[in-house]
């Protein structure tokens, strides 16, 4: 029998579904991982192992009973600590106000929990999912595996240690400015953010946020393989199809070439801050560049000239729900340094303000899309460097905390705001052992190409 250990996602999922290996089985292994890993990795601020057990053994039994497994039957997964489960607090990464109990799941977690997950528990962000770590003033920062000086990314931080030291075979994030692509990319793994409204549970509440701009955030798989990030995206988009599996196959593969990818290094943050790529991460680029080149794609230097408006406009919308959030009256000076300082601007921004960033984020969205849409799909740098030490950015004011972000992710936030997909791939190992790797931007509904690429970089 295999170890549940050799597994990945797709194949644990195949074992359960076969009963090679029970849910009652899969859980206790990847509670036990979590009990071993956990304390020095931070990546669970809330591990509900009886409830865990409970639920795999009504699994079991179920199917034994002769129901027919989900398509995730079985299959332990966590959530960030931004998303509501039934009964299970949830804190946002904030002292501001005391965790919350949830009433009912988020729409996500209900799609996962239908198709036979069973939830581990909670992850770590950083407040309110804000930032591209994930460290707070609540518990302790979520630390990468690779070396745990070093930040895991964030906002999906705890979600990303978590998968890559093995607590987790893979799992959901949501990405707003780059919240799932930032952690993989850290950690060493595949992050896919779909397209605005290819996850139905995304836009329930509409496609623009209160002010009319391009609502930015949509959830995405978090994987070692990108067989497992397409077996998480068809759970998360139609349990009732294998869609984004069969863009893995080896068929699939081999049919996809000759496409037309604009290779770039542009970044609409350079208006405002200097943006320098490390020996790193240009590796990383050039052997993103000559993998897929071999697959018999075209390679080319694309232009992009980006709007120097972007950055404000951007950081106008990023910030201005921080207005409405729930901070009990007296309870503004429990926020951390960043978010404290951008609710306060936020409050005194006059609404025509906001109203004025929204339509012409709106616009530079277009442009991004008219650009990025000469080529089948757009070749960046994942991130400009290697992942930072704990702290490297709350230790410092708001405004330089911010900058270090825009800096380090330089390529990301502007994909949220065009709506349209984009996967990160590891294709470098650097001498310190970290994981460094590629963005790939495609045109509106190219998920599924998108993970076949993917699957092209991560060929051996």
């Amino acid at each position: 029998m295999t170890e549940i250990s050799e597994f990945d996602a797709l194949g644990l999922r195949n074992a359960l579904a076969t009963k090679e290996v029970s849910a009652r089985e899969a859980t206790a292994h990847f509670l036990a991982k979590i009990e071993e890993l956990n304390p020095s990795l931070g990546s669970f601020v809330t591990v509900t192992a009886d409830l865990a057990l409970q639920t795999a053994a009504r699994a079991d039994d179920a199917v034994a009973a002769g129901a027919v497994p989900g398509m995730l039957h079985g299959m332990p997964l966590a959530y960030k600590d931004l998303l509501d489960v039934t009964g299970i607090a949830t804190g946002y990464g904030t002292a501001a106000f005391e965790p919350v109990i949830a009433k009912q799941d988020s729409p996500l977690v209900a799609v996962l929990s239908g198709t036979g997950a069973i939830g581990l528990g909670k992850t770590q962000v950083p407040e309110f999912g804000l930032s591209c770590h994930s460290e707070n003033e609540v518990s302790p920062p979520a630390r990468n595996p690779l070396d745990a000086t070093r930040s895991a990314g964030g906002s999906s931080g705890g979600q990303a240690a978590a998968i890559a030291a093995g607590m987790l075979p893979f799992g959901p994030g949501n990405d707003g400015g780059g919240s799932v692509r930032i952690p993989a990319s850290a950690c060493g793994l595949i992050g896919l953010k779909p397209g605005l409204g290819t996850v139905p549970t995304d836009v329930l509440d509409g496609k623009v946020d209160a002010f009319g701009a391009p609502r930015l955030t949509v959830s995405g798989p978090l994987a070692h393989t990108a067989a497992d990030a397409a077996l998480l995206m068809d759970a998360m988009v139609d349990a009732t199809a294998e869609t984004f599996l069969e863009a893995v196959s080896e068929p699939a593969l081999e049919a996809l070439r000759s496409l037309r990818i604009g290779i770039s290094t542009a970044s609409p943050f350079s208006s405002v801050y200097p943006i320098t790529l490390s020996p790193d991460t240009r590796a990383a680029l050039d052997a993103g560049i000559k993998r897929l080149g071999a697959f018999g794609h075209h390679m080319e230097e694309a232009e992009l000239y980006y709007d120097a408006a972007y950055p404000e406009n951007f950081s106008t919308v990023w910030t201005s729900g921080l207005a409405a959030a729930p901070i009990p009256p007296g309870s503004e000076s429990k926020l951390g340094t960043l978010a404290r300082s951008f609710r306060e601007r936020a409050i005194a921004r006059d609404k025509s303000t906001s109203l004025a960033a929204a339509r012409r984020l709106t616009e530079i969205a277009a442009d991004f899309r008219t650009q990025w849409g000469r080529y089948d799909v757009i070749l960046t740098p994942a991130m400009a460097f290697a992942p930072p030490k704990i702290g490297f950015y709350t230790s410092q004011d708001a405004d330089t905390d911010y900058m270090r972000q825009c800096q380090y992710t330089p390529y990301t936030s502007m994909v949220n705001v065009s709506g349209l997909p984009a996967i990160t791939v590891p294709t470098f190992t650097t001498a310190d052992g970290f994981s460094m790797g590629v963005q790939i931007i495609g045109r509106a509904g190219s998920e599924a190409r998108l993970l076949t690429l993917a699957a092209q970089l991560t060929k051996m």
